[in-house]
């Protein structure tokens, strides 16, 4: 059965290498004298277009005992400039029917606006104004700062999986910031005032820190005139710090946490291994990684699915997770959620020994030419969503990768051998930089 179905998607996909070529063939990039980095994505396939503004500054690069500022001024940015009132831009962009947000994350802040192709200019000269013209106010600060309290509240003080993963972060990374949240702790966040959000504001949201993609239906030659009379009259910052950041020091024993929580509905298993990231130059090992995890945990025919779920019928669900896409080391993860009546402790001997032997066996090379089968016709699929595209190119350039890198990875994946996959299990599978957790129900004995 999979012999044919491999034909016919070998098939499908051996019928479009022009098309999968010109996603990647459609994107020029260059950088305007302020250091600002532009990328234009073409798709011309409707008069539709995305502005996007990725700072190189995310909850990792917050000063320490400032946490959560970054996604506090995320917040801030609606607010009004010497020209526009707060929630104007918001307001702008609906009444001329499109969509805008903004995101935070540990490596960077990103904020968007898909709307008719003919607004861009309007957009550019709204999002260029607010990177320079901010304009708030004490009670701008309460006000927000409540809000972000109760997000906070909603998403992760009432959810104990979200708390459970606070605390597996913060056992992983002792030392680095990866190991605090990005809307950072409660006691931080409620003493947050305008100092903390204007000096996060004057030294990062700048345009040498600053990169701007923009895709659909534009000209790139249309984009860059605008680019260079909105972005490109703001100055540098001259002071733009050096982005290091504090490290771990050597990890050299396995860390474990038991957290128990009365509203916990699904008790499972969550374990995390330190990983590298994907760097400039040298993705091969990423690459390996997230075949590892597609191998191991990525859908109904993975290797830990099979085992735990469909064989040994301990565990209802199974998952691993890679994704390579940050400025430092990441990590590798794996859940396990037991079956009724299967204790953790049995789930979890269950994952080492399923891992154990995947060690021993190795890779099944009919499974990797599937994924492999599969991550090309997503590639093809991926053209349908040039907000996606959009996403990729901004995400990895805000770590560092370079266009050319991103360029590249889809055929450094299909490149990569079973044996470049087992050495890096090899390394990264160790348990003296793993953490174990246990999301529990309170009352629940732990054998």
């Amino acid at each position: 059965m999979f012999s044919r179905i491999a034909l016919i998607a070998g098939l499908v996909v051996m019928a479009l290498p022009a098309v999968a070529t010109g996603i990647d063939d459609a994107v020029t990039d260059f950088t305007l004298d302020n250091g600002m980095q532009v990328v234009v994505i073409e798709d011309h396939r409707a008069p539709v277009v995305q502005q996007m503004v990725w700072y190189k500054a995310g909850s990792a690069d917050e000063p320490r005992g400032a946490s959560g500022i970054a996604h506090f001024l995320e917040h801030l940015m609606f607010k009004g400039t010497d020209t526009m009132a707060p929630g104007e831009l918001s307001a702008t962009v609906a009444a001329n029917g499109g969509q805008d947000n903004a995101f935070t994350t540990y490596d960077y802040t990103a904020y968007y606006q898909r709307v008719a192709a003919d607004r861009l200019e309007l957009m550019m000269k709204m999002e260029a104004d607010r990177m320079v013209n901010l304009r708030l106010t004490e009670k701008d600060i309460e006000t927000e700062r409540n809000v972000v309290l109760e997000e906070r509240n909603q998403r992760t003080e009432n959810n104990p999986r979200a708390l459970f993963r606070e605390q597996m972060n913060a056992v992983q990374y002792y030392n680095h910031r990866y190991g605090v949240p990005v809307i950072g702790w409660k006691h931080e966040v409620e003493a947050l005032d305008l100092d903390d959000a204007l000096s996060f504001y004057r030294t990062y949201y700048a345009p040498n820190d600053a990169i701007l993609v923009v895709s659909g239906d534009v000209d790139p030659q249309e984009v860059r005139a605008l680019a260079e009379k909105y972005y490109g009259a703001i100055p540098a910052n001259p002071d733009l710090p050096e982005r290091v950041r504090a490290q771990e020091p050597p990890q050299r024993a396995a860390r474990r946490l038991v957290f128990r929580d009365p509203r916990v509905a699904q008790p499972y298993v969550s374990r995390s291994y330190l990983a590298p990231e994907r760097d400039p130059g040298a993705q091969e090992k990423a690459a390996a990684l997230y075949l590892l995890s597609e191998l191991l945990g990525g859908g109904s025919t993975s290797y830990l699915t099979d085992r735990l779920q469909f064989r040994d019928k301990l565990a209802v669900y199974t998952g691993a997770f890679y994704s390579g896409t940050s400025l430092d080391d990441t990590t590798f993860d794996f859940v396990i959620v037991p079956r009724e009546g299967v204790s953790l402790q049995e789930a979890e001997a269950a994952l080492d020994k399923a891992l154990a032997d995947f060690m021993r066996e190795g890779v099944d090379q009919e499974m990797l030419d599937r994924i492999k089968l599969q991550l090309r016709a997503a590639r093809i699929y991926a053209l349908d969503n040039v907000d996606g595209i959009a996403s990729r190119y901004g995400r990895a350039l805000s770590i560092g990768l370079t266009v050319e890198d991103v360029k590249a990875w889809p055929e450094i994946l299909q490149s990569v051998t079973a044996e470049q996959i087992m050495a890096a299990a090899r390394e990264v599978l160790r348990p003296e930089v793993s953490v174990t957790g246990w999301l529990m129900r309170d009352g629940e004995m732990t054998q």
